[in-house]
């Protein structure tokens, strides 16, 4: 497993410039809660015919930065974004809030976890 920090302003250009549909697969975005009202960002990819390569490319942000979108390189993207929404509370561009809860549901919870 390769993991590669990146600024979050620069996260699309990064990934742009790595991904290839025909060796890479999206596996997912992923948020970790931290500490301090603060979450770590992955967006996860393993190689095709391969058993253990896997990249990992994430960005620790405040939970007040808007996260961009990757829906236009890589279109299944869009569930897991719209997943961070309802499980962190976060902005991601493009991506509305109501994929995953309902509206008397338990709010953010995933960002609840160290609340």
């Amino acid at each position: 497993m390769k993991k590669i920090e990146v600024a979050l302003k620069s996260v699309r250009d990064e990934i742009k410039s790595f991904y290839d549909y025909k060796k890479w697969h999206f596996l997912t975005l992923n948020g970790v809660a931290l500490e301090d009202n603060r979450m770590q960002v992955q967006w996860i990819f393993s190689k095709y015919e391969a058993l253990d390569e896997v990249v990992i490319y994430y960005a620790e942000i405040d939970y007040t930065e808007r996260i961009p979108s990757l829906s236009d390189i890589i279109p299944s993207a869009i569930i897991s974004q719209r997943e961070l929404v309802d499980m962190f509370g976060v902005e991601v561009e493009g991506s509305e809030k109501g994929l995953y809860l309902d509206e008397d549901s338990m709010q953010t919870p995933l960002r609840s976890c160290l609340v």
